[in-house]
Formats: structure tokens, C-alpha cells, sequence
């Protein structure tokens, strides 16, 4: 008889967790896999979350209310690294241990910064579609170099973003609330500035700091205003991060150049949104993490955090 129960509601590991299998069985774990769109709700979560010890969970809203109907869950092992659809003060006083993968694509999400920052500025999206439709179209774009990119949220990410934008020529200015680390100051120059100076003097502008109340909405009318006409944005970090009408509001007018979104305030998108219909846009689909190497990797630390928390409170963190 299986010691361990374990939910498995995170899409991106459900295709690949029977490869997992035997060494769920050497350590007594019996796992069972949901079927998930994108994420569980709390309504969903209360239906079935009793009687698990523990989870491998994706963005599924493990409330307050989800977590003290729990009884047995003693970790949630989250796939990847936001933890913001998770309580975690509510986690602590349950006794809940919840892990992510602290470093995991770091560079695959800077390289699809970079290329968003790329295809917006030589209008590489609106020439595929032109060619494609019979047409042979030829914009001017607007040359990288020389210009001012500005990172939000200057960590493992938003560090390796500024390392690109320095290779492509570029000046880098930066925001955290930490100060910028000695080692990327010294080598790519980056310069600490305030949030409305770095949309002030930035072309590029990349979000990549975390979500919680503090930048729930960060970026509205105000700074998209400061932006400019001549101003891209890039978001691959969370859609809540920017208020999504303020800134179609922006695009329709031309008060910003364009944006690369990876993330929305409603994933899926819905069909119907106006961000569709705008040529200075390109859309993603919450996947810039996505490749082979970096989703084998994660794979692999999320169940080891997993098996290790449940079998000995020893965890990598």
C-alpha cells in the first residue's frame, strides 16, 4: 500500500509524470493526474484536495480557504517559479511547505524578451503576415543600438535580459527594490533609476519582477504616457503586472509604439480581446519558458522537491 498520496494538476509535467513513475513507487508515493486547461480554481481545488499529502501544481488558486480544508497536504512542489496563486502566509500556518525552482528559465524567457524587442522594433511579425497574404512590404524599423532598454525587476531574469540588451549595444538602466547586483553593474553598466525615470528614458521597456500587491497594476496610463509614442513594452512576467485597458487605450491612440505580451490578465485570452486586433502587438501564449532542455530540468527539480519534502524534509531550496 502507498505511504503518500499526490495530486499532479500541472499541465506542463501531466504528457511527461508516468516517466516519473518508478521513482514515485521506490519512495511509496501513488499519484494521480487531473485534467486542467490552465489552472484549477479554489472551487475546484476544495472539490477534491482532501485526502493528498501532497501536490505538483501549476497557477491553480490555492486560497486560504484551500489550504485549511487540506488536512493531510503537507507540500505543494509548484512547477516553475511564481508562487503568487499560492497563500503562502495561509501555507505557513497550516504547515505547508511550498517549493518552486528558483533559477529555472532564466535565460530561456531573456531570449524571448530579446526577440519580442527585436520582431516590435523591425516589425518582423507584420512583414511574415504581409508576405504571407502576398504582399511584399518594407517598414523602417528602429536599430537597437544606441538606445536605452530598461529592466523591471532585476533579478536572475531581469539580469540576463539586461546582459542581452548590453550585447546588442544597448544602455540599460534598471528598478528593483534591492540594490543591482555589484557583478552585472560592472559588467553591463546598468544604472539604478526610479520607475517613472526608467519609462521616461527607455525604447524598451521589460517587466520581469514578481507579482504580488505591491505591482498588482504597476503599469497604467501614467507610465505608458511616459513611455511614449516611440516606446515599446515587453511582458513576460505576469499579466496583472500592467492594467490591460489602460494600455489598449495607449495602442489605439499611438501614445506607445507597440508591446510584446507572453502574458494577460485572463489566460487564455479571450478571443474577442482588442489586443487582437492591433498591429503593434504581438501575442504569446504564457509559454516563453518553453523549451525542451528547461522543462526536462524543471521536471525533474519539481519532483525531487516533491519526494524529497515528503520522505524527509530535505529539500534543495
Amino acid at each position: 500500500m502507498s505511504e503518500f498520496r499526490v495530486l499532479v494538476s500541472c499541465p506542463l509535467i501531466t504528457d511527461a509524470i508516468d516517466s516519473f513513475a518508478d521513482q514515485f513507487n521506490s519512495h511509496g508515493v501513488e499519484y494521480d493526474v487531473v485534467e486542467v486547461d490552465q489552472q484549477l480554481t479554489e472551487a475546484e481545488l476544495l472539490e477534491i484536495i482532501d485526502g493528498y499529502d501532497g501536490v505538483i501544481a501549476g497557477d491553480d488558486e490555492f486560497t486560504a480557504e484551500v489550504l485549511r480544508s487540506a488536512d493531510q497536504l503537507s507540500v505543494i512542489a509548484k512547477w516553475g517559479v511564481g508562487t503568487d496563486a499560492i497563500d503562502i502566509e495561509a501555507a505557513e500556518a497550516e504547515g505547508i511547505e511550498v517549493l518552486n525552482t528558483p533559477g529555472a528559465f532564466v535565460d530561456e524567457v531573456a531570449d524571448v524578451v530579446i526577440g519580442y524587442a527585436i520582431s516590435l522594433t523591425r516589425n518582423l511579425h507584420i512583414v511574415d503576415r504581409d508576405v504571407r497574404n502576398g504582399a511584399w512590404p518594407c517598414p523602417q524599423g528602429v536599430s537597437l543600438a544606441g538606445k536605452t532598454f530598461g529592466v523591471v525587476g532585476v533579478g536572475n531574469i531581469g539580469s540576463a535580459v539586461a546582459r542581452r540588451a548590453h550585447a546588442h549595444g544597448m544602455d540599460v538602466v534598471g528598478f528593483d527594490v534591492r540594490p543591482l547586483p555589484d557583478e552585472l553593474v560592472n559588467e553591463t553598466g546598468i544604472t539604478a533609476v526610479t520607475l517613472p525615470e526608467l519609462f521616461e528614458r527607455s525604447t524598451v521597456v521589460s517587466l520581469n519582477c514578481a507579482l504580488n500587491e505591491e505591482t498588482r497594476g504597476l503599469v497604467g496610463t501614467e507610465l505608458l504616457d511616459r513611455l511614449g509614442s516611440e516606446g515599446y513594452l515587453i511582458n513576460t512576467a505576469r499579466g496583472e503586472l500592467v492594467d490591460q485597458a489602460a494600455l489598449v487605450d495607449s495602442l489605439e491612440s499611438g501614445a506607445v509604439a507597440g508591446v510584446g505580451l507572453d502574458v494577460f490578465e485572463e489566460e487564455p485570452l479571450p478571443a474577442d480581446s482588442p489586443l487582437t486586433d492591433l498591429d503593434n502587438v504581438i501575442l504569446g501564449t504564457h509559454n516563453a519558458q518553453n523549451t525542451r532542455e528547461a522543462v526536462e530540468s524543471v521536471h525533474r527539480h519539481t519532483v525531487d522537491n516533491l519526494l524529497s519534502s515528503l520522505t524527509s524534509g530535505s529539500t534543495e531550496s
